[in-house]
């Protein structure tokens, strides 16, 4: 028998497929399903909802592992994920910035709780759906790289992985595009051939963020943070009943009742005095940023001084940057954006400071910015 190898199912195509692949590869294929959040905290059908962590969900991971004859398992981390994922969701919104939970889930639910699982109970490695590779560079670090499907690629989200974890983690689709893994998959016979994919939160039932939040702060009794709508100028434009309700970039909802002559959009939101900041478009192009929590993949972590000579298989990339010395690469503020390149020098306390050749728009705090050299996931941190 091969190696054994814990795949984390969701009860879509894509995990689906990828137990499949491995067990053919030769693999003793475990399937889990990870239950993340409880309905009696995030509301919703558990009949009738399309997301994972439903009985439709663990019903099609349980079938397809009979069909690839691997034993099935669903394993309860709704406490770890509300306490790493949902209430930070909230906190960070309520703090006037944008988080992106699947960042969060990646590195602190399947790439820590769910390898402590694989461990557990014997496995060599996990195994994810995720649309892209993992392997090791001329450096020795394992380093990830966009999948060959652009519309499906996932390297964004898995900034934080750490190496030990991509030691670990095997992702067969990277290779693959989705109308492939589809056709894999419906001439196998799997339930979930033609399931449908969402793209949205997972644990946001209706995709409405403002409502479970609202709702959210009702049930605890956080309070809604109300405060004015202030244009950039200094003049007050109006009220609203909560920050909660806005992020950088935004047009539309803003509840204007005498709207400007021209278009206005959130610029910053002000989470001390509650005030929202409203401008023109163009006020929403930057040209630099700075991130916190960066963490390395593709280049080893910087050096306070000194310089590496030595390649790392990406060409001339050297293979750490050193403190105070910038470097070009490819920045993405969010994951539907397209990176643009820019010049990265980095900071004490895993920070680093990024300036683009070319202004970004909305450059949003709480998002992630990923930067690349090629296909190749250099690094990624918190927006601040």
């Amino acid at each position: 028998m091969g190696k054994k190898v814990l795949v984390a199912m969701s009860g879509g195509v894509d995990s689906s497929v990828a137990a499949l692949l491995l067990t053919e590869q030769g693999y003793e294929v475990v399937g889990a399903h990870m239950k993340l959040w409880d309905y009696v905290d995030v509301g919703g059908d558990i009949y009738k909802d399309g997301r994972c962590c439903t009985i439709d969900s663990i019903t099609d991971c349980r079938l397809v592992c009979d069909k690839i004859g691997a034993p099935f398992y669903v394993l309860n981390m709704s406490g770890k994920f509300r306490e790493t994922v949902i209430e930070n969701f909230v906190s960070e919104y309520r703090a006037g910035r944008t988080p992106n939970p699947c960042v969060a889930c990646n590195s602190d639910i399947k790439w820590n709780a769910f390898l402590q699982k694989a461990r557990e109970v014997g496995c060599d490695y996990i195994a994810t759906g995720h649309y892209s590779f993992i392997e090791q560079g001329d450096n020795g670090r394992w380093r990830i790289r966009k999948g060959i499907d652009a519309t499906r690629d996932q390297s964004y989200v898995l900034w934080g992985v750490t190496q030990e974890a991509l030691a670990m983690t095997l992702m067969p689709l990277g290779g693959l595009l989705k109308k492939e893994v589809r056709e894999i998959a419906e001439k196998h016979g799997l339930r979930t051939a033609k399931k449908p994919e969402s793209r949205e939160i997972c644990f946001v039932s209706d995709n409405d963020y403002r409502r479970f939040l609202r709702e959210w702060e009702e049930k605890h009794d956080l309070g809604q943070q109300t405060g004015e709508i202030v244009h950039e100028d200094g003049t007050v434009l109006g009220s609203h009943d909560g920050t909660t309700n806005f992020t950088v970039g935004q047009r539309h909802g803003l509840g204007l009742k005498h709207p400007a002559a021209s278009p206005l959009y959130v610029q910053r939101i002000d989470s001390t005095s509650h005030r929202v900041i409203v401008g023109d478009n163009s006020s929403l192009y930057k040209s630099e940023l700075v991130a916190e929590r960066v963490n390395w993949i593709g280049m080893a972590p910087p050096h306070v001084s000194g310089f590496s000579s030595v390649g790392d298989g990406l060409g001339t990339r050297p293979a750490y940057p050193v403190v105070g010395e910038p470097f070009t690469a490819e920045a993405k503020i969010r994951y539907l954006h397209a990176p643009g390149p820019a010049e990265i020098t980095c900071l004490p306390d895993s920070r680093v400071h990024i300036i683009f050749t070319d202004k970004q728009r909305a450059i949003t705090p709480g998002q992630s910015v990923v930067f690349y050299d090629g296909d190749v996931l250099l690094g990624g941190g918190i927006i601040v």
